[in-house]
């Protein structure tokens, strides 16, 4: 008799969705990030919007430029993690150890199937409106622009990086994820708001917790999502507080957000919880250990952030379902 591993790798060698419900019944298998039970009841349809792939660098090479070299994640884990977790939904992101190759992405979201997964794409100068048509077809609903990324924290450098974002996408219903620091969104202010297209802070904005709600930068977030200009993604608290395993000194900065907006929040792990921090005598090359992250707990403080259940639903169901087309 095969072994569930055994089973979801013949699915997978099969071409296979990982939806199907042999592959679901072999994904069931325990999730090791998932140390702790999650103690609300998650709704169906519920949905992680932050996640990434790595699959075996054979078949899906690194950018020869990163700044990290992450464990292999494959979809295969990724899908142990949902089961676990209770989510139905996830939303794959590109991370920047793949340049602007968005096929291990674009892999995953194949493998785990169209009612379950979307993407976000990292692109450049030269994407072009073909190969952007193909990312649309494959289930990517917007692009990432990392301004964290080889030292660009000017607002001047990434007022023109969006500007050229918003170009390339043209009328096709995506959105822009930004990875910034609170520096470079509060002069950006003005310009973020007549975007004509949504706009999505990643990982609390970039907003340092042991400052609170009042730090530089903050109000200006917490402006935008008030007048329904952007959304911010409840994500990566760990990144924000060096508090764990509940990083009390997020739980502000979350509840400013939801009595901003809630209609404008969403939730995501940031499974596999990548350390792409630059250490000693690392070269990028160097394997980097993921994160100790408990993803059990880290879905859990969603409760204690948002204790009213409609409006903790609307985080993890329906917003996702509008922003990402679910």
């Amino acid at each position: 008799m095969l072994s569930r591993r055994q089973t979801l790798a013949l699915a997978l060698a099969n071409g296979l969705a990982l939806t199907d419900r042999t592959a679901l019944a072999a994904g069931e298998a325990a999730a090791p990030t998932v140390k702790s039970p999650v103690s609300f009841a998650v709704l169906p349809g519920a949905c992680d919007c932050h996640v990434h792939v790595i699959p075996d660098p054979a078949r899906f090479p690194f950018w020869a430029g990163r700044g990290y070299t992450p464990p292999v994640d494959p979809p295969e884990s990724l899908l142990a993690l949902q089961h676990a977790l209770k989510l139905d939904r996830v939303v794959i992101v590109t991370p920047s150890v793949y340049g602007t190759d968005n096929a291990a992405t674009l892999d995953g979201l194949r493998l785990l199937g169209s009612r379950r997964a979307r993407g976000v794409a990292v692109i450049g100068p030269g994407t072009g409106p073909a190969e952007l048509d193909a990312l649309a077809a494959a289930g990517i609903r917007g692009i990432r622009v990392n301004l964290e990324q080889a030292g660009v924290f000017d607002p001047a450098a990434s007022a023109k990086a969006l500007a050229s974002a918003v170009q390339q996408i043209g009328q096709r219903p995506w959105h822009l994820q930004v990875y910034a620091r609170l520096s470079v969104i509060g002069p950006l202010k003005p310009q973020l708001a007549a975007l004509p297209v949504p706009v999505v802070f990643d990982h609390f904005a970039g907003a340092q917790a042991a400052l609170g709600p009042d730090q530089p930068g903050f109000g200006d977030v917490l402006d935008l999502v008030r007048g329904g200009q952007a959304w911010v993604k409840l994500s990566g608290a760990y990144r924000a507080s060096t508090r764990a395993p509940d990083y009390p000194d997020v739980a502000p900065l979350a509840r400013a957000l939801v009595a901003a907006n809630p209609e404008r929040l969403v939730w995501g792990s940031d499974w596999p919880h990548p350390d792409s921090t630059p250490k000693p005598g690392r070269k990028p090359t160097d394997l980097a250990p993921a994160q100790d992250i408990d993803d059990g707990r880290l879905l859990d403080l969603l409760a204690a952030w948002v204790p009213e259940r409609a409006a903790r639903d609307r985080i993890l169901v329906e917003n996702p379902k509008r922003l990402y087309d679910f």
